[in-house]
């Protein structure tokens, strides 16, 4: 997944540089682990692995971070690599996270990650979307979760490049819309590596787009500048997921993989090969 990591920075951030990060409010337990304890006290422990980003301002523009005026500071950003993560524990974690950057206490922070089967629905609680009874989804393997992102009810699964950024738009000077077709754009540039043509979504559709069938989609939170949730673009899902949702809440409409658009293209071998690009 780096190549959609570097897509993201270099749309928000600018050029990078590589170094092994610091991280002054966690514990890190060894290059591999940290040990996050959370508001009511309870602690979790995260396989990982880190690298800090560094970029120039890339628009030039003089900022105030931190409460310094008129510093002219390099933008950062810590990509956090989690592997599966249970949707309940990330969750935590990014309230944890945001929390931590309102404060100015990190930097802008990249979760990477991806999770056992799960549906989730956002803020709207569009329910009807669901087209498995709940009590059904054990025997798919499968769990619904909650959120208070926008958009509406979709999949994670394995195979799947889950990306939650937690970083502040008000220090890179953007407002809500221009982020969102930012993440686009990074999936729109991870599909054309591999020789795929996708687009953003037309008037009433969200999330990114090959012809008539979704490959990515986008449910993001933003709270007082600082964004959470993220981005999910399909690598080589199980698919079959979908059918029991109406994704996104647009009916009628397909989902896709990178896999599926390029079995007839530039073949993907494994799921390791797309994340280690």
């Amino acid at each position: 997944m780096w190549a959609i990591q570097r897509a993201i920075f270099r749309r928000i951030h600018g050029t990078v540089d590589v170094t092994v990060p610091k991280l002054s409010s966690f514990s890190v337990v060894s290059p591999k682990n940290v040990e996050v304890e959370y508001a009511d006290g309870s602690k979790f422990n995260f396989s990982a692995e880190f690298q800090r980003i560094h970029s120039p301002a890339a628009d030039g523009k003089v900022r105030s971070i931190g409460g310094e005026k008129g510093m002219r500071i390099p933008r950062i950003l810590e990509v956090w690599k989690l592997g599966s993560v249970n949707y309940v524990e990330s969750l935590k974690l990014q309230e944890r996270l945001v929390t931590e950057r309102k404060a100015h206490r990190i930097p802008d922070t990249l979760l990477s990650l991806q999770h056992p089967p799960t549906y989730t629905l956002g803020k709207r609680r569009t329910d009807h979307n669901l087209l498995i009874p709940e009590s059904e989804l054990t025997k798919i393997g499968a769990e619904l979760h909650y959120t208070q992102r926008g958009g509406d009810i979709t999949f994670h699964g394995p195979s799947q490049a889950i990306l939650y950024p937690i970083i502040s738009l008000r220090d890179m000077g953007i407002g809500a819309r221009s982020y969102v077709e930012r993440l686009e754009s990074s999936m729109i540039e991870l599909a054309s590596i591999y020789g795929v043509k996708a687009r953003a979504g037309h008037k009433g559709e969200t999330g990114v787009w090959v012809g008539d069938q979704k490959i990515g989609a986008i449910g993001v939170r933003i709270s007082y500048g600082i964004t959470s949730h993220g981005l999910a673009f399909n690598i080589n899902p199980d698919l079959s997921y979908f059918k029991h949702i109406v994704p996104c809440g647009i009916a009628d409409k397909e989902v896709t993989s990178l896999r599926r658009e390029t079995e007839t293209k530039q073949l993907i071998p494994t799921w390791r090969g797309v994340s280690s690009h």
